[in-house]
């Protein structure tokens, strides 16, 4: 773990740290699977988390045992109506929908001088961010489509470090789940685990919430 002094800026994942939008995601999954006659329940939703669309959608159909009664064709449809029930989610998001501490914390990074990008591997982290009105703290962030491998390979935390200029050990990169810590890892930077510190035992800094995250906490955990 690198020393506090020697960091000079910050990646962050969105989902899970400074909003949650895996509550729209399982909204819209569970319109298509209703669309579809499939039986949702807990299970199925949790088993959805942190995979792909198509993946996500195999998985819904093989939960009722009709992944062959569908062609690609049709899958196809099925996923990108799920993108188009969950934008119209997001278009509902606001301020309000971000996580405690974290605008207070952003804020505090930049009247600190601290370098800020985003590490999502959502396309449409962009426009989450727009309707947060965060988009003036995150003016470097990575376009997921131009990299070639996902959590937990580091390329995107290096690539948040790159952006900035920065080498990845002057980074601090924050994360919620353990993939993400594993790719912050992997980069070089020292990492932030926010949740159950079971789960994230890995990371260099573990918080129970966002609430927690604030400079002088990182400082205590670094000394």
């Amino acid at each position: 773990m690198a020393k506090f002094s020697d960091i000079k800026g910050f990646v962050f994942d969105l989902d899970g740290v400074i909003t949650d939008t895996s509550i729209f995601h399982s909204q819209a999954w569970h319109q298509v699977a209703d669309q579809v006659g499939v039986k949702w329940d807990d299970h199925l939703a949790d088993a959805l988390k942190g995979i792909s669309r198509m993946d996500s959608l195999n998985l819904i159909l093989a939960h009722d045992h009709r992944e062959n009664d569908f062609t690609l064709a049709e899958k196809t449809t099925l996923a990108t109506q799920k993108n188009e029930n969950y934008l119209k989610l997001v278009a509902q998001m606001t301020p309000a929908n971000i996580l405690p501490g974290i605008k207070p914390f952003l804020a505090d990074l930049k009247a600190h001088g601290y370098l800020l990008s985003l590490a999502s591997a959502s396309k449409n982290s962009p426009l989450v961010l727009k309707h947060l009105g965060l988009e003036a703290y995150f003016t470097k962030s990575i376009d997921p489509t131009s990299l070639t491998h996902g959590k937990p390979d580091p390329e995107i935390f290096r690539r948040g470090a790159e952006i900035l200029n920065l080498d990845p050990q002057q980074c601090i990169g924050v994360e919620d789940a353990a993939a993400g810590v594993q790719s912050i890892n992997g980069a070089g930077e020292t990492s932030i685990g926010i949740g159950d510190a079971t789960v994230l035992a890995a990371a260099d800094i573990n918080f129970a919430t966002t609430a927690q995250l604030t400079l002088a906490n990182i400082k205590a955990a670094m000394a």
